[in-house]
């Protein structure tokens, strides 16, 4: 065994030497044509001058022979030497014989070289940056006499494969005592739960009633506006389907809930059911106090499972409140849950998300206003604070959703009770100072009711629309043409009688080459 290692290893040394070899003769090769362009510099300026072309000024370089006494006397000192091969050793392989130092005395140049001489700059052209090519050619030659000798001498081979494995002792050995470091175990693989659970994408809901379950997404297929839609969950009569989520198994959600506190969970860990199952009470998942249920939940992927610094929680109420709390804060949930807004008598909260605080931040009310702010208009909070004013309500209004503008390319997709809704370009919501009533986002006729849900979009997203009877519709953002700001909108969804529209989710994820998609009239 020891025979083997050591003719790998010699075989190891070998091939980098010659790998190194090649390489210093290459840069030898490419130095001597720089010190011999240095010592014929002004005869060099000439040609290049006169030539019309650097092409013609290249040949007219490489047809005369040129004299270096530098380069002739390195070149002699070697052949002079005990190198084997003599200056033939120092020559690039597969060179032609008619370029080099020629037996004349002379220097022709190859075409790599007077390339190069082209090339050069004029700083070169110093006394320092002279001085800087010579050295280096003189080292490189040393060094390309060192590795011929060790190429040639088998003892010299043997010497660096001993430094090199008492340099490896030296740094990772224990020295004389010789302790191991590693330990023998009946198990070493350590497998936790989630390491055998499939990443994949998956639709987290909630019913009104605190039932909560995932599926895949992919059970789930597009459809015209205005469809019936698909049945997402089965459900008593006065239950519906209140949260929706798109997150992958691997992911970690913070859940909040109306009373403002905080849950933290893994998508892999919401039991899985079929499209008709109810799923699990989710009082089973977090020790939810009376009147309590979850609100809104964020996934944590990438660089936010780490909490920076820099990024935080965006927060607002149903009465117009808002709160900006750093994500840090939220590091060591608990499992009995951690307070992460403190809410007034008759408040609860209706939204939260991420932002690294470049962010401007949009809130809506069921009346059909929606003001927009830079969120550093609202200064960091710690997490028992009740935050500052949103948006100024008339009696009875109340928030019902709070956006965080990613760009101006998006638009914002608004919806009501009775189905309707429109999608409006991000620019038409311009920006105000926080505390104001707002602007109109969408006419809350007779015909529409009050809004119920808005939500940012562009047009290669899709949308799922929920109703209060469990149904579920999943649609294209393309297919719902964009309106102003004070118009009515257009048939999202076909609500049957004695039910509403309770909420809608976008959807990154697409199905572009889904064939089969059911159509119906508007």
């Amino acid at each position: 065994m020891l025979h083997y290692f050591l003719s790998h290893r010699r075989e190891v040394v070998t091939r980098r030497t010659v790998f190194e070899l090649r390489k210093a003769r290459e840069r030898g090769h490419m130095l001597e044509g720089l010190a011999v362009a240095l010592a014929n510099i002004d005869d060099f300026i000439a040609i290049i001058k006169s030539a019309p072309t650097p092409p013609i000024a290249k040949t007219e370089l490489m047809a005369r022979g040129w004299d270096s006494s530098l380069v002739r006397e390195m070149l002699t000192r070697t052949a002079e030497g005990a190198t084997v091969g003599g200056i033939e050793a120092f020559r690039p392989e597969h060179l032609p014989k008619h370029y080099g130092m020629q037996p004349d005395g002379l220097y022709k140049l190859s075409d790599e070289q007077a390339q190069e001489i082209l090339q050069m700059r004029l700083q070169r052209l110093t006394g320092l940056e002279q001085d800087k090519i010579v050295n280096e050619y003189k080292d490189i030659m040393t060094h390309i006499a060192d590795l011929l000798d060790i190429l040639a001498k088998p003892e010299r081979v043997t010497v660096i494969i001993t430094d090199e494995m008492t340099s490896v002792m030296n740094e990772y050995g224990a020295g004389n005592k010789d302790v191991r470091r590693s330990t023998i175990e009946l198990n070493a693989t350590d497998l936790e739960t989630e390491d055998l659970i499939t990443p994949q994408d998956m639709v987290v809901t909630l019913s009104h009633t605190g039932y909560m379950k995932s599926q895949p997404i992919a059970e789930y297929r597009a459809q015209k506006r205005g469809g019936r839609g698909k049945q997402a969950m089965a459900t008593k009569e006065e239950d519906w389907i209140d949260q929706l989520f798109i997150a992958n198994t691997h992911d970690y959600m913070l859940c909040f809930s109306n009373r403002g506190r905080m849950y933290w969970l893994k998508v892999w860990e919401v039991p899985q059911g079929s499209r008709n199952s109810r799923g699990k009470p989710i009082v089973n998942m977090f020790p939810l106090q009376d009147n309590e249920k979850i609100t809104v939940i964020l996934p944590l992927s990438g660089e936010n499972r780490t909490f920076p610094e820099d990024h935080y929680v965006f927060m607002g109420t149903s009465l117009g409140t808002v709160k900006k709390t750093p994500l840090k804060d939220f590091s060591n949930p608990r499992k009995a849950g951690i307070i992460a807004v403190d809410l007034d008598e008759g408040d609860f909260l209706i939204g939260a998300a991420l932002t690294d605080g470049e962010h401007d931040v949009m809130l809506f009310s069921d009346s059909g206003k929606a003001v927009r702010f830079d969120e550093n208009d609202v200064r960091p909070m710690g997490r028992t604070a009740r935050g500052v004013r949103g948006m100024n309500l008339e009696e009875g209004q109340q928030v019902i959703a709070l956006l965080v503008a990613e760009n101006e390319t998006q638009s914002v997709l608004t919806a009501t009770e009775n189905g309707f809704g429109k999608r409006t370009p991000i620019t038409e919501y311009t920006r105000h100072g926080r505390g104001t009533k707002g602007m109109i986002a969408i006419q809350t006729s007779e015909r529409n009711g009050k809004v119920v849900a808005a939500t940012l979009v562009e047009t290669t997203d899709e949308i799922m629309l929920i109703t209060t009877g469990g149904v579920l519709i999943r649609t294209r953002v393309s297919e719902i043409r964009e309106m102003g700001r004070a118009t009515q909108g257009v048939t999202l969804i076909a609500v049957e009688d004695g039910t509403k529209l309770s909420g809608l989710q976008r959807i990154v994820e697409t199905d572009l080459e889904e064939p089969d998609l059911e159509q119906s009239p508007e």
